[in-house]
C-alpha cells in the first residue's frame, strides 16, 4: 500500500470537496428543472414528456455521481408508524442540532423528506405493534436516553410492553432481540422463574421465584423457566410427596411452624394439592403399596441401615425409607423363573424365559407337594425348613440353599440344580459296570425306589434332610460299591442265574425269614426300599457270545427238565394208585379192630355199672345215718343255747331294775340336800342383811376404819409394816389369807 504524505492527503481532500460542491450545484439545477415540469424518469434515459430536451437531461444525469443517483432514487415519503434512519457523512449542523461523522438518527415526522447532502439514508424503520400477548425485547448498543426518558446503558436489555406504548419505534441505539410472548398460568398451574428481576427491574442472579396461577406475565431479559409450566401436584388419600429442603426456611405443617434446614426430608401426605416453594426439592411422588398376604417389599431405613420386609399390608414409605433391591445369585434367578424350580443341564437345553424380576419385591417361591426348601438366614446364622405345598417368602438376610444333584445315566455330578428337595417316594436310574470272578464285565441298568424318612413332629431333625448335598450321587455310589463287591465273588453263570437275588442281598441284606431289609442313610434319612434290575448286558463281545450260548444251553436244559418232570409225574401217579389200594386195605382192617374195641369197652362199662351201684347204695345208707345223728346233736345244742339266753336276759333285767332304783334314791337324796343348802343360804343371807341394816352404814364404816388404824399403829410401834404367822409345814393359801386379812380389817 502506497504511503502518502500529509500534503498529498490534504490535496486529495480538497479535490473531493470540490467535486462535492459541483455535484451540489448540479443537483440544485436538476431540482429547478423538476420544479418546472420535468419527470424523474426523464433522467433515466426514457422518453421525455414535456418541453425538456431528453438528451440534455441524459447527459446531466450521467454526469451526476452514482451516490447522487441513488440519493435521488431514495427520496421517500415517511408514512405513519415509519421512520427514516439517517447517518451523517460529515460534521454539520441542521436545525440547530450538531451532527458528527457516522452519527445515526431517526426522522419520524410523517410526509416527504429530502435528505441533505451531509446525510446518508441507511433505511426505513417500521414501528413494532405491541399487544397484550406480545412484548418487545430490546438491547442498548450504546448508552442513551430512550423515548420514555430512561437512561439505558450499553448492553442493557429490557422489555417494552403495551403498558408502555401501543407501538414502539426502535431507536438507532436499540437492537431488537425478538418478540416475547406472554406466559399465562391457570389456577392449577405454577412455574419457577430463575434469575427474576426485582421491583426496579434489576436481575437477581442465582435467585428463584415461584409464580402461581391465575396470572399472566412477560419474562424479562435474563429470566427463564427451565422446568417449564408445571401442574399443581394433586394427591389422593393414598399418595404422598417426598420433599427435601435445599435452603433454610420456616414451614407450616399441620398448623404448626417448623424450622427446616438444608438436607431435611419429610413427607406431604394427601389428600390435597401441593406447590413446592423454591426452598424445597420434590424427590419423588409415593403411593401406598397395597400388599396381599403373599406379597411384600423390602424396605431399608437410611438412618439405621436396617432392612426389613413388609408383607400383607398397605404400606407407605416413611421419609427415611427407600425400597431395597435384593440381589440373588444368577443360578437362583434362573431357577425362580422355572415352574418346578429345578433344571436338568443336559435335558433342559431351552433357556429360561427372560423375565426381569422386580428386585424390591419380596422373593416368592411355591413349594410343591411332598417337597421341602431350606432357607438360610445369614444374619441369625440358622436355617429354616419349609414343607410343601406352600409359599416361601425370603427375608432380607435369607438365601435359598441350591441343591446340586447328580443326573443322567450313568450319574454325572452337578447335572440337576434345584431349589426344592423332593421327599419321594420316587425312583432313580443308574448304569454301573461290574466284573465277576471269572473276569466277565457286565453293564447293569438299575432303578432304585427311594424316599426320605423324617419325623414331622420334631422340627430340630428336619435339617438332616439337607445334610448330604448330593444324596443321589452318594446313594448310587454306595449301592454300586456293594453290588460290585458282591458280584466280584460270583462267577458269571452263578450271577446270571441268581442276579436279582444276589443284587438285593448285596444291597439290603436279608433276615433269617428271608425278608429284605430296607437300606437307610442315618445322616439324612434317605431310604432305598427296592431295586429293579432293568437290564444286564455284557460289556465285551466275547462275554455276550458266551451269554447267548449259555441261554441256548439253559433252554435245552429246561426242555429236558420238563420231559423228566412229565415222566416223573406219570410214575408218581402210578405209585399213588397203588398206595391208595394198600391204604384202603389197611383202613378196613383198622375199622374192624375199632368195632371190636368198642364192643369190649361196652362190656367193661356194664360190669363197672353193676359194681358201682352196690357200692353207691351202701355209701348212701351210711351217709343218711350220719346225717340224722348230726341233725339231732345240732337241735340239742340249739335248745341249750336258748335256755342260756333266757337265763342271761332275766339276770340282766333284774340288775337293771336294781340300778334304776338306786339311781332314783340317790337323785332324790341330792335334791333334798340341795334344797336344804339353798334354804340355809337364804337364811344366812337374810340374817346378814338384817344385821347390816340394824347396825347401820355409819357404824360399819367406823368399825372398818378403827381396825386398820389400830393395826397400823401397832405395826408402827413394833417397827413392822405387816406380818404372817405359819409353822412352815402347812401350805398357805395366799388368796384366803389375804381375804382374812382384809376381813379382819
Amino acid at each position: 500500500m502506497e504511503r502518502l504524505s500529509p500534503q498529498q492527503i490534504l490535496s486529495r481532500k480538497e479535490n473531493e470537496l470540490r467535486k462535492l460542491h459541483e455535484a451540489i450545484d448540479v443537483g440544485q439545477k436538476e431540482l429547478d428543472h423538476l420544479r418546472h415540469g420535468a419527470k424523474r424518469e426523464d433522467f433515466k434515459g426514457k422518453i421525455a414528456v414535456g418541453p425538456v430536451n431528453n438528451e440534455i437531461w441524459q447527459q446531466r444525469w450521467e454526469s451526476v455521481p452514482k451516490w447522487r443517483q441513488r440519493h435521488e432514487e431514495d427520496q421517500m415519503v415517511i408514512k405513519p408508524n415509519e421512520a427514516l434512519k439517517l447517518r451523517a457523512r460529515v460534521d454539520f449542523t441542521a436545525n440547530g442540532v450538531q451532527r458528527t461523522v457516522g452519527e445515526e438518527w431517526l426522522v419520524t415526522a410523517s410526509g416527504a423528506y429530502m435528505p441533505h447532502v451531509e446525510e446518508e439514508v441507511v433505511g426505513k424503520v417500521k414501528a413494532r405493534v405491541l399487544t397484550e400477548k406480545v412484548a418487545l425485547h430490546l438491547e442498548a448498543t450504546k448508552t442513551f436516553v430512550d423515548v420514555f426518558g430512561k437512561e439505558r446503558k450499553a448492553g442493557q436489555q429490557w422489555l417494552v410492553t403495551i403498558k408502555d406504548a401501543s407501538t414502539h419505534m426502535p431507536n438507532v441505539y436499540e437492537k431488537v432481540i425478538g418478540e416475547v410472548p406472554i406466559t399465562t398460568l391457570n389456577n392449577r398451574q405454577y412455574c419457577v422463574v430463575h434469575d427474576p428481576v426485582d421491583e426496579h427491574l434489576e436481575p437477581r442472579f442465582g435467585a428463584r421465584e415461584v409464580r402461581n396461577g391465575e396470572c399472566s406475565f412477560f419474562l424479562h431479559p435474563g429470566e427463564s423457566i427451565p422446568e417449564g409450566i408445571e401442574d399443581v401436584v394433586v394427591l389422593a388419600a393414598e399418595e404422598a410427596l417426598l420433599l427435601r429442603a435445599i435452603e433454610s426456611f420456616e414451614d407450616v405443617q399441620d398448623g404448626k411452624r417448623v424450622k427446616r434446614v438444608p438436607g431435611d426430608k419429610w413427607m406431604f401426605y394427601g389428600p390435597g394439592d401441593y406447590i413446592p416453594p423454591v426452598q424445597v426439592e420434590v424427590l419423588e411422588q409415593r403411593r401406598a403399596m397395597a400388599l396381599d398376604e403373599n406379597e411384600g417389599v423390602y424396605v431399608r431405613d437410611q438412618k439405621t441401615g436396617q432392612v426389613r420386609s413388609i408383607i400383607g399390608q398397605s404400606y407407605m414409605l416413611s421419609p427415611t425409607e427407600v425400597l431395597w433391591e435384593k440381589e440373588l445369585p444368577p443360578i437362583v434367578e434362573e431357577l425362580l423363573q422355572l415352574p418346578s424350580g429345578s433344571k436338568h443341564n443336559i435335558k433342559d437345553t431351552a433357556s429360561a424365559p427372560s423375565v426381569t424380576r422386580n428386585k424390591t419385591q419380596v422373593v416368592r417361591f411355591s413349594v410343591q407337594h411332598n417337597a421341602a426348601v431350606q432357607i438360610y438366614d445369614y444374619k441369625a446364622r440358622e436355617p429354616r425348613i419349609v414343607f410343601g405345598p406352600g409359599v416361601v417368602m425370603l427375608g432380607p438376610d435369607e438365601q435359598f440353599t441350591v441343591i446340586s444333584l447328580s443326573g443322567d445315566k450313568p450319574k454325572i455330578p452337578n447335572v440337576i440344580k434345584s431349589l426344592q428337595l423332593f421327599l419321594g417316594p420316587d425312583f432313580m436310574t443308574d448304569i454301573i459296570t461290574v466284573e465277576t470272578s471269572d473276569h466277565a464285565r457286565l453293564s447293569l441298568k438299575l432303578s432304585y425306589n427311594w424316599s426320605f424318612q423324617y419325623d414331622k413332629d420334631k422340627p430340630e431333625t428336619w435339617s438332616r434332610l439337607f445334610s448330604v448335598p448330593d444324596f443321589v450321587g452318594d446313594a448310587c455310589k454306595a449301592v454300586a460299591s456293594r453290588i460290585r463287591g458282591a458280584i466280584a465273588a460270583e462267577v458269571f453263570d452263578s450271577f446270571h442265574r441268581n442276579s436279582a437275588r444276589l443284587i438285593r442281598a448285596a444291597v439290603f441284606g436279608m433276615e433269617e425269614s428271608g425278608k429284605i431289609i430296607e437300606l437307610r442313610n442315618s445322616a439324612n434319612g434317605l431310604t432305598i426300599t427296592n431295586i429293579d434290575i432293568q437290564s444286564v448286558e455284557p460289556v465285551d463281545q466275547k462275554t455276550r457270545d458266551s451269554l447267548q450260548k449259555s441261554v441256548q444251553m439253559a433252554i435245552e436244559i429246561v426242555t429236558k427238565s420238563q420231559e423228566a418232570s412229565a415222566r416223573h409225574e406219570a410214575e408218581r401217579k402210578e405209585q399213588g394208585a397203588k398206595g391208595k389200594l394198600e391204604r384202603q386195605v389197611i383202613q378196613d382192617k383198622a375199622q374192624a379192630e375199632s368195632a371190636r374195641k368198642e364192643y369190649l369197652e361196652l362190656q367193661a362199662e356194664t360190669e363197672a355199672i353193676e359194681s358201682a351201684g352196690t357200692a353207691k347204695a351202701e355209701a348212701k345208707a351210711r351217709a343218711e345215718a350220719a346225717q340224722i345223728e348230726c341233725e339231732s346233736e345240732v337241735a340239742q345244742a340249739k335248745l341249750k343255747a336258748e335256755a342260756m339266753r333266757i337265763t342271761a336276759e332275766s339276770e340282766l333285767k333284774s340288775l337293771q331294775a336294781k340300778q334304776n332304783k338306786e339311781l332314783d334314791y340317790q337323785r332324790k337324796l341330792n335334791e333334798m340336800e340341795l334344797t336344804k343348802a339353798k334354804e340355809l343360804a337364804e337364811i344366812e343371807s337374810k340374817k346378814f342383811t338384817e344385821t347390816v341394816e340394824s347396825i347401820g352404814q355409819d357404824t360399819l364404816l367406823s368399825i372398818a376404819q378403827a381396825g386398820p388404824e389400830m393395826q397400823a399403829k401397832l405395826l408402827e410401834g413394833l417397827g413392822l409394816k405387816g406380818y404372817l404367822i405359819t409353822d412352815g409345814s402347812s401350805p398357805i393359801n395366799l388368796f384366803n389369807t389375804a381375804k382374812g386379812m382384809v376381813g379382819g380389817l
